[in-house]
């Protein structure tokens, strides 16, 4: 897959990469990105001489069809693992079973700790479960990364990519030993949570905002399904004027 995919991307949109000497050529650890586009797992394994891999929503391995055939090998063959996302508990869960066995076979286990796409490409709240406790759990160092302009090359709902250079940068390891054994205190999975987007913040440079991008993605529904109602609520009301006045 990186000689399919990877070659072809990096010849199309030729991505600059500053930081490639913070991953090691070796050994377990994990990347810890921002994420503005669904191409976000595509573009930083092209750009890594080693295998990474991420989690995904268990219905990309499970649609009906040939053409939810082809897509399941597709993910599974750029290394990515299905997720259940439903039950009490999510995909927290599932996400940290999946971070650990990677991490334990040495290998590079990527996660977005905003634990879905920014919808403004700003950047949100860290979620403290997945993260910070397969970090704790494993000991493996956190290599912060930044996606740059990957939103302008495929904006949600797009299917068809606009070429332009997007940028990756990798920031130094960060090591999270002096907590080893508190993956369960609250308090702590928060601050290695923050630790971590501040230092995507900076090498960002996003506006940071201080609530989970889930619940920003329910306020922008929320509003856009109320400003319909609006217009349509005053289309109404011109038609009833215009009505009267004709009578």
């Amino acid at each position: 897959m990186k000689v399919a995919i990877g070659g072809p991307l990096k010849v199309a949109f030729r991505p600059w990469v500053e930081g490639l000497e913070n991953i090691p050529p070796e050994g377990a650890a994990i990347l810890a990105s921002n994420h503005l586009s669904f191409s976000d797992s595509f573009f930083l394994p092209a750009v890594l001489d080693r295998k990474v891999t991420f989690i995904a929503k268990a219905e990309y391995f499970t649609t009906p069809g040939v053409k939810g055939r082809l897509t399941a090998a597709f993910f599974k063959g750029v290394g990515q693992l299905p997720v259940d996302r439903s039950g009490a508990r999510g995909a927290g869960e599932a996400a940290i079973k999946s971070g650990i066995e990677v991490l334990e076979r040495g290998e590079l286990f990527g996660i977005y700790p905003e634990g879905t796409r920014s919808p403004d490409g700003r950047l949100y709240r860290g979620k403290p479960g997945g993260l910070a406790r397969v970090a704790l759990a494993t000991g493996a160092p956190v290599i912060p990364v930044a996606m740059i302009d990957t939103e302008k090359i495929q904006p949600p709902g797009k299917v068809m990519p606009k070429l332009m250079r997007p940028g990756i940068r990798i920031g130094k390891p960060l090591d999270f030993s002096r907590y080893q054994g508190m993956e369960h205190d609250r308090f702590v999975l928060r601050a290695v949570t923050d630790e971590v987007m501040y230092e995507i913040m900076k090498l960002s440079g996003q506006e940071y905002v201080d609530m989970y991008a889930t619940a920003a993605k329910r306020q922008i529904t929320d509003a856009a399904k109320a400003a319909k109602e609006a217009e349509k609520a005053e289309k109404a009301a011109k038609e009833a004027e215009k009505k009267q006045a004709e009578g």
